[in-house]
């Protein structure tokens, strides 16, 4: 089936926008998102997710260059690996905090999508994905969230294996059928600490993210 992406990305961000949540399919895992701060508090409700655990923000590779704050080294190491190998990866970095794109957040919503000058930025996580981002970052409406699961039970791969809970604290759901991968241990995106390189997630595509770093940095992350 030939889905509507710029047309959904569109929907996906008006809701969002206008303060709703969303649940939607990325390539590691159905996602809830939001952005206003009533909406992130939601986020955190129905996924009973501890508030030691922030937001991830959806984002793309432009956004991590105009964003991030981290030396060449690792711009070129996260181009290898989203670029060169087609793989999807979170980066926890630090950032501009200052940057007009986080402007319209509240203090209490910055607090729940960031922790001591750093933000997770998920990339390459798919063509509905990538346009959500590309539109949010235009529209200067960071779209912000996690897997659409309740904490603890792992990363959801099909729509009918979100808990209702998440589901129906959704203003929309968009389901795309199976995700593009999955992870016998119901893990997201692997996630890696710049610019230490360490490890904060085992998760998709770990081992070749891991010798994509290695070989390309001289530092494996299995040994941090």
């Amino acid at each position: 089936m030939e889905h509507d992406v710029e047309g959904d990305a569109q929907r996906i961000v008006d809701t969002v926008a206008g303060g709703g949540i969303v649940v939607f399919p990325v390539d590691v895992g159905y996602a809830v998102v939001g952005n206003r701060e009533a909406a992130i508090e939601r986020i955190f409700a129905c996924k009973q997710r501890s508030f030691e655990k922030p937001c991830g923000m959806f984002s793309s590779w432009k956004m991590f260059q105009e964003i991030s704050t981290v030396g060449e080294r690792e711009r070129r190491l996260v181009d290898t690996i989203i670029h060169g190998h087609g793989l999807p990866l979170s980066v926890v970095t630090p950032y501009d905090e200052a940057h007009p794109f986080f402007a319209g957040l509240t203090p209490l919503t910055r607090s729940r999508s960031s922790r001591a000058g750093t933000i997770d930025m998920l990339l390459n996580a798919g063509r509905l994905h990538d346009a959500v981002a590309r539109l949010g970052y235009e529209r200067m409406t960071p779209v912000l969230g996690s897997s659409a699961n309740q904490s603890l039970s792992g990363s959801k791969y099909r729509l009918l294996d979100v808990e209702a809970a998440v589901r129906e604290a959704a203003a929309l759901v968009v389901d795309y059928g199976a995700t593009k991968y999955s992870h016998p241990d119901g893990m997201g995106s692997t996630i890696i600490e710049l610019p230490s390189l360490r490890p904060i997630r085992k998760g998709i595509r770990f081992d070749a993210i891991c010798d994509i770093v290695r070989d390309t940095t001289g530092v494996d992350p299995r040994s941090l």
